[in-house]
């Protein structure tokens, strides 16, 4: 049996994973991705028993402040002389969990209203879209903006936010996939059965609109991402000392001539990660679309 076959299952899933993984491009962005994922966990968990690598990122020496990177400080110190590295470390905790559990709000809020405007149609449809509109009116990040400030600057009120605010984009699409597969046969041989609407739902229509709503997902996390890094540089996200790549560039921003690190690899690492997310998600856009 030759390797493809191994991994090319006849399942449209299958299918799909096969032209995700022909793909050089994304196998790269994945990798990545998944480097940024280990390093992140792997932060966490010692931290979770106290163990920090290379340094505690919030132990502040003001003899080592604006040091350039070294082979002692691979990343260079801060204006505190807190080590770089170690607090970028931690940075990527926060921004892949602000990612991750803001999408997974963001999903379950667009996917509850999508199915039920598009499974029902008629005046919820009219009712649920026209409430789309509305918030599709107002700049995504402007809403975020003004909750956090009215709620103040937290993690928890920051991941909650965001999924609150761009839940739209997610509705609309799975309320399209929704309005096609509800005229296939085999919905309309569900409903002759006697079969309830949210059984037809969750077994026969939410399965095959999987594939656009997972490269949905993929996509805006990234999205997240950047809201989280843009709030912190603004000083409305999750406050110091506690480390996020944004408000790492929002205090080296006082010493761009003097230390353009602490600028440079936090700005680097939003730039890596986001844009692996995007081919990542584009890739499986495409694979998702190839008849091939």
């Amino acid at each position: 049996m030759s390797n493809d076959s191994k991994i090319t299952p006849s399942t449209p899933t299958g299918r799909i994973l096969r032209r995700f993984h022909a793909d050089p491009l994304a196998r790269i962005s994945v990798l990545i991705i998944v480097l940024f994922a280990l390093f992140a966990g792997g932060t966490a968990l010692l931290s979770s028993f106290n163990l920090n690598w290379p340094f505690d990122p919030n132990i502040t020496n003001l003899e080592q402040k604006l040091e350039p990177p070294s082979s002692h400080h691979w990343l260079g110190t801060d204006n505190l002389g807190r080590d770089v590295l170690s607090r970028m470390l931690h940075g990527s905790s926060i921004s892949l969990t602000v990612g991750l559990i803001a999408v997974f709000v963001s999903l379950t809020i667009g996917i509850v209203v999508g199915a039920a405007a598009g499974f029902f149609g008629g005046i919820t449809d009219q009712i649920l879209m026209r409430s789309v509109d509305a918030l599709l009116c107002f700049p995504t990040f402007f809403l975020i903006l003004t909750a956090v400030a009215l709620l103040g600057p937290s993690l928890l009120n920051i991941v909650v936010v965001i999924g609150l605010v761009s839940w739209t984009g997610t509705a609309r699409l799975v309320r399209a996939e929704f309005l096609t597969l509800r005229e296939t046969e085999y919905v309309k041989g569900a409903r002759v059965l006697g079969q309830k609407s949210w059984t037809i739902i969750t077994r026969h229509i939410l399965p095959n609109a999987a594939a656009p709503i997972l490269v949905t997902a993929v996509l805006g996390i990234p999205d997240a991402i950047l809201s989280e890094a843009g709030l912190s540089f603004l000083g409305f996200g999750v406050q110091p000392p506690q480390a996020t790549w944004g408000n790492i560039i929002a205090d080296g921003k006082t010493y761009l001539l003097d230390a353009w690190w602490l600028i440079m690899f936090p700005g680097l690492a939003i730039l890596i990660a986001s844009l692996s997310f995007y081919l990542a998600g584009d890739a499986l856009r495409e694979a998702a679309e190839s008849r091939n």
